[in-house]
């Protein structure tokens, strides 16, 4: 993958030239988190009842620092005078709201709103330079930081405009007619407009990626699935409300923004809500994911075209987009696809569309990734929207807006500064250790078992001893060899 910007303003991003990632920037720090909630936890259970369990020894109380820090957090979130044989939760958590009022910037207050808050602190953290930071740090960090620093530059970004990014849709996505005087569709080609999107990390219309196997986590797979709706879910298009208006909204002020003539805005901005509209009847919802039968279908990239027999050809979108990273699909590479319903349907949708509600579409998600790196005004009017559709009041800070912006496209890296200075290798280590007492336990349970024979007790213990650990963050992340990080940002190159 490659990141560049001039300033504030993105110019490129391309696919890296080891295998496409649409999924995995982020999941190891979020796992510390967690493995630390869990230890939290049982330290506070275990505080809570060695506390009134009056007959214990004192020598078996936990009373190390974070044992106290974890108690005392779960005593000042009570509300002692309420009952709690007729009001539980304020009991448990009374005291805990009164103290913990909603960010303006956020629209949840909870726990795991607080340590998510923290990590985006520890990131900026991280990221920004200091007299400590290593001097001989990899490629891979020093381009995350650099990545940072033009992200969190606001004059360079206010003084260059929005001329980067509209030179970019004119040069290399074919102009926006929206805000074009004329627009010649002759050459229009969704299958192409899609794949030059992908180099830039959007996946518009279909989600194309790599991720773990789930049958397999030692091996990868390529992945088909729907994309992300300019609202997030299904329900939101169903029926007319203030978020819809208020989406309607946000397309007329930031497209009114670019063009002198607004006379043909609202009619596009009411075609281009009303083909999302559309999509979204066949968006599968997060349980319908779970719980659908065939919700995944495994198959092969040779086998692909004969699955998905569509007006859009899902084979040359996903063997193209890997050759521009130059990976080379073989027709015996394993390609799982998913929500099949709606590859089929969108792909006829968008075949009775017109050119113009396309491109119009697809470059309008476009500017919607890339809101939080154009200049003030625009951001303002993300910030009217956000109101409506989160409860907001105010822009994150941009320091945490750029932090989560260089984690979500160089995640590893900042993985591995993250592991350096705030992750519990210990933690890790309890980890490994519950994982081997679970399964010691489940082994006891089914040797002492009476209702199952002996081949079955064989296999049930064979498939428990083959359990593969893999807790927190590849091995490699922690280690002085920072060769595997290095090749995996090879063609990175950040110009600020």
């Amino acid at each position: 993958m490659a990141a560049r910007f001039s300033g504030g303003t993105l110019k490129s991003i391309s696919t890296d030239s080891a295998m496409s990632q649409t999924r995995s920037m982020r999941p190891f720090i979020v796992l510390g988190i967690l493995v630390g909630i869990f230890a939290l936890s049982t330290a506070v259970l275990a505080v809570i009842l060695a506390t009134n369990n009056k007959t214990t020894k004192n020598n078996e109380l936990c009373v190390t620092p974070y044992c106290v820090k974890a108690a005392n957090y779960l005593i000042e979130s009570l509300d002692e005078s309420a009952q709690p044989c007729e009001d539980f939760y304020q009991f448990v958590c009374g005291t805990w709201i009164k103290n913990n009022r909603i960010p303006d910037d956020s629209n949840v207050a909870n726990t795991f709103n607080l340590l998510r808050t923290q990590l985006d602190y520890n990131v900026v953290d991280i990221l920004t330079p200091s007299s400590t930071n290593d001097t001989n740090e990899p490629n891979a960090i020093i381009n995350a930081r650099n990545l940072y620093h033009s992200c969190i530059n606001e004059q360079h970004i206010e003084d260059e405009g929005i001329s980067p990014i509209l030179s970019l849709i004119n040069n290399q996505f074919g102009g926006w007619p929206i805000i074009q005087s004329s627009w010649d569709n002759s050459t229009f080609d969704i299958l192409d407009l899609l794949l030059k999107l992908r180099k830039y990390n959007n996946n518009i219309l279909f989600g194309i990626g790599t991720s773990v196997d789930d049958r397999n986590s030692t091996e990868y797979d390529l992945r088909i699935t729907q994309s992300d709706l300019g609202l997030g879910q299904r329900e939101y298009y169903m029926n007319e409300s203030k978020i819809t208006v208020a989406y309607r909204r946000y397309m007329f002020d930031l497209v009114s923004l670019l063009s002198n003539d607004t006379s043909t805005i609202e009619q596009d901005v009411k075609d281009m809500y009303e083909f999302e509209k559309e999509i979204a009847k066949h968006y599968w919802t997060t349980v319908e994911q779970r719980h659908r039968p065939n919700a995944t279908i495994r198959t092969t990239v040779g086998k692909l075209r004969q699955l998905l027999n569509t007006t859009f050809d899902f084979t040359t979108y996903l063997t193209s987009a890997y050759a521009s990273a130059n990976v080379t699909l073989m027709d015996s590479d394993l390609v799982i696809v998913g929500e099949i319903d709606y590859l089929y349907n969108v792909s006829s949708i968008i075949e009775q569309v017109s050119p113009r509600i396309l491109q119009n579409y697809v470059i309008w998600r476009f500017m919607m990734h890339r809101i939080d790196t154009l200049p003030k005004r625009f951001r303002s009017i993300k910030d009217n929207f956000d109101h409506v559709f989160r409860g907001t009041t105010s822009e994150r800070a941009r320091t945490v807006i750029c932090g989560n912006y260089v984690n979500t496209f160089m995640g590893f890296a900042v993985s591995k500064l993250y592991i350096k200075k705030y992750f519990d290798d210990n933690a890790r280590n309890q980890s490994y250790e519950m994982i081997a007492n679970i399964r010691k336990a489940f082994i006891d349970m089914l040797d002492d078992s009476t209702w199952m024979d002996s081949m079955s007790k064989t296999k049930a213990i064979e498939k428990a001893l083959a359990i593969d650990e893999k807790i927190g963050y590849p091995d490699y992340l922690a280690s002085d060899n920072v060769t595997q990080l290095e090749i995996q940002y090879a063609d990175v190159c950040i110009i600020y």
